[in-house]
């Protein structure tokens, strides 16, 4: 099977497609704009009708199926927002009950989860796809990430765990000199985003970031500041093997206060190539041992910076992370997530490793961008229009230059996208053209973003 020929992958998505055909389909909680593909996808496979569960409009078009709105989760964070999937869909009010079972009376329904719902019991008698074990999701853990480093034997920044107390976390952070990042563990359950990091270098840095810590976590890792572009490698476990893919730039964004902005992701941006074939070596080595010692399957993601000495990973996300959503739409994003919930339900894949990494030619000719913005206000309602972008500032356009600015309020604030980016060209970096979005955000819905700069890049 080759995915470059589109009679195989046409072959491929009928087969998967057998998870959800001539079955009532569930899909959520969460956001109804972000599920308009999710719902096609399902159609094309022959899935009965379609009931989204949708905490929020957000941005671009919505899907024309049988939508119940779900109150949303009492949140100020994207990461405490995904969190609250889980329970939320387990205890939903008796009015969406009682829609779900008018819906599907019969109880011949699946659920389409997000990543962040867990699958190892039904929810309301209806087996859930699309979702993870909790065995999986417990290994988001940053602080397990060291120790999966060391097992693999790959190279990594020198790093200390402690407890969250003052003396601990100055000796430790002393000891490895200069900047450092501290980072808290899962205690509370995934954190992503950014929202459990810190960027430290004076004692009063230190200082205002210890509370933080004491109160929402048991320990802590400390990492010196790795300068370089952040990025990712993803792979897929399946059950013969990993199949790796192509690095994907991060466009996380610096602020003057020693402050993090997550922006969004991009298959435009080259490394050389031995670096590039480093990453997928770590990618690699990762997925196998994943598979032979913990029973791993599906998609995962290593992020990391590529600094002046190499790659140096910092976290692992075992789930279809944005960053896999991104780097699998060159060749046919739902394809991947249809193969993504069969794995992860136990059917047969249809293809080996060494056949989807076939995608990677594709990949690498088919370049993806996705810069977005996640912010804390509202902006009143969805909105879009044509942008246009000289290099340096974003601005509003009166013809079509092919790229739209998406907007629209979710349960935590607001989302913005550029859809689709054709700004960039292969080779180029997403996040100046990220940090323009957000400066002209700022201008525009006064955000509140402030000044931000994309790292650097001292590789090449």
């Amino acid at each position: 099977m080759d995915l470059a020929r589109e009679a195989d992958r046409d072959a491929l998505r009928a087969h998967l497609g057998g998870l959800y055909a001539g079955r009532p389909v569930l899909v959520g909680p969460g956001v109804l704009a972000g599920f308009t593909s999710t719902v096609a996808m399902l159609q094309e496979a022959g899935a009965g009708p379609v009931l989204v569960l949708s905490t929020a409009r957000g941005a671009g078009p919505v899907p024309d199926v049988e939508i119940v709105e779900v109150p949303p989760p009492d949140t100020t964070s994207v990461t405490a927002e995904l969190r609250a999937l889980d329970p939320l869909v387990r205890n939903l009010p008796d009015d969406v009950v009682a829609r779900i079972e008018a819906f599907d009376p019969d109880r011949r329904a699946v659920w389409f989860t997000l990543p962040f719902v867990t699958t190892d019991e039904p929810i309301l008698g209806r087996p859930v796809t699309a979702g993870r074990p909790a065995a999986f999701v417990r290994l988001e853990d940053k602080l397990w990430a060291e120790e999966l480093w060391a097992a693999v034997g790959i190279p990594r920044a020198p790093s200390h765990v402690v407890p969250p107390t003052r003396g601990a976390l100055e000796d430790a952070s002393a000891s490895l000199g200069g900047d450092v990042v501290w980072s808290g563990d899962t205690r509370e359950g995934f954190n992503g985003g950014g929202n459990y990091v810190r960027w430290v270098a004076t004692p009063q840095e230190r200082a205002a970031a210890l509370p933080f810590f004491v109160e929402h976590c048991d320990r802590v890792r400390v990492l010196p500041f790795l300068d370089g572009v952040p990025c990712s490698i993803h792979g897929m476990v399946l059950p013969d093997g990993t199949a790796v893919f192509r690095p994907v730039e991060i466009a996380i964004l610096r602020g003057p206060d020693r402050t993090f902005t997550y922006g969004g992701l991009s298959t435009f941006w080259d490394p050389p190539t031995a670096d590039r074939e480093e990453m997928r070596d770590v990618a690699r080595r990762v997925g196998e041992y994943l598979r032979t010692t913990r029973g791993y399957a599906g998609m995962f993601g290593i992020d990391g910076v590529l600094t002046a000495d190499g790659f140096r990973p910092t976290e692992i996300n075992p789930r279809m992370s944005a960053g896999a959503s991104a780097v699998t739409a060159s060749v046919d994003r739902q394809l991947f997530l249809l193969l993504q919930a069969n794995v992860l339900a136990g059917r047969t894949p249809g293809i080996s490793a060494r056949e989807l990494e076939s995608g990677v030619a594709l990949m690498d000719q088919v370049r993806i961008g996705k810069p977005l913005a996640v912010g804390e206000t509202t902006l009143g309602g969805p909105d879009s229009y044509p942008v246009a972008w000289d290099g340096i500032r974003l601005r509003r356009s009166s013809e079509d230059t092919g790229t739209v600015l998406e907007l629209g309020d979710t349960p935590t604030g607001f989302f913005a996208r550029l859809e689709p980016c054709r700004l960039l060209r292969p080779g180029d970096r997403l996040a100046p053209l990220n940090a323009a979005l957000l400066a002209f955000l700022d201008e525009e819905y006064d955000t509140g973003f402030g000044p931000l700069e994309p790292a650097p890049s001292l590789r090449g």
